[in-house]
This record gives structure tokens, sequence and C-alpha cells, in this order.
């Protein structure tokens, strides 16, 4: 006789099997992206087989920048028959222009913090032995400096 296989999983399983903790569960359920699950005759939530599924579509769309929030009214079109395709490309677009943003941002911190090390070097070699170099209030100074080269720029 070939072995049953259950059609739900309880929270334990669920959480283990997705890579989440129970407590994950149960705020995807209060975000409305995770159905609220059955109950046993003793209490314990009982997942349907395809929860496993939507958890991982859940943790993979929160990895490329997607809220719960988003998630749940675009799974909410989708539980009412929509097809709320348009919303999700305009969301992922969205989370690429932020994520140029920073990528331009960090660009830059990089190349001051290159021009800072670079400065710092300089300060420390003229240093002598013991002596402070006073490299955080160089800081100060410079932010105005970069401020001065920005307003002539524009």
């Amino acid at each position: 006789m070939a072995k049953e296989e259950k059609s739900y999983l309880r929270s334990g399983e669920l959480a283990r099997l997705a890579g989440v903790s129970a407590d994950s569960l149960r705020h995807y359920e209060r975000k409305r992206v995770l159905r609220r699950p059955g109950r046993s005759a003793n209490g314990y939530r009982q997942y349907p087989a395809d929860a496993l599924q939507r958890v991982k579509l859940i943790r993979r769309a929160l990895t490329v920048g997607f809220t719960l929030d988003e998630l749940a009214t675009i799974l909410e079109v989708r539980a009412r028959g929509g097809a709320p395709c348009k919303e999700v490309r305009a969301v992922a677009a969205a989370q690429l222009s932020s994520v140029e943003a920073q990528m331009r941002d960090l660009v830059a911190l990089r190349r001051e913090l290159r021009s800072i090390l670079s400065d710092w070097d300089q300060a420390l070699a003229k240093c002598g032995p013991g002596k402070r170099a006073n490299l955080l209030e160089a800081l100060v100074s410079r932010n105005g400096q970069l401020n001065q080269k920005r307003r002539k720029s524009k």
C-alpha cells in the first residue's frame, strides 16, 4: 500500500521547509500575503501544501525589493481574478531605479573615501610619533571644500 501524502503542513514543518521562522509565517498572515491556515482538532495550524510555494514566492519577492504591503495588494488583485502584471513590473522598475541611484551614491562615496584616505595618509606621514593628526577634524573642513566645489560646478 502506498504511503498517503498529507495535504497539509504544520507551521513548524512549513517554516523549516521554507527556511523561515514560525513567527515569520504568522507575520505573513497578518500582512495578508499568506492565507490563515485551518486548525486541527487540537489547535495546530495546518497550512495547505501549496503554502510552501507561496512562502518561497514571498521570500524571493522580498529579496528583489518588494515590500509585504506591495505583495499583499498584488496578491489580493490576483485572488480576485485580476492580472496585476503591469503593477508587478512597475514595482520592480521602481526598485531597479532605486538600486541604480544607490549604486551611483556608493560610487561617489567610494571615490570620496579613497580621496580622504589619500589625504589622511599624507597627514599621517607628516605627523610625528605620538602626535595627533586630527583626521576626524579634517572631515569638517573637507566637507566645506566639497560644498564649495559643488556650488562652483552648478
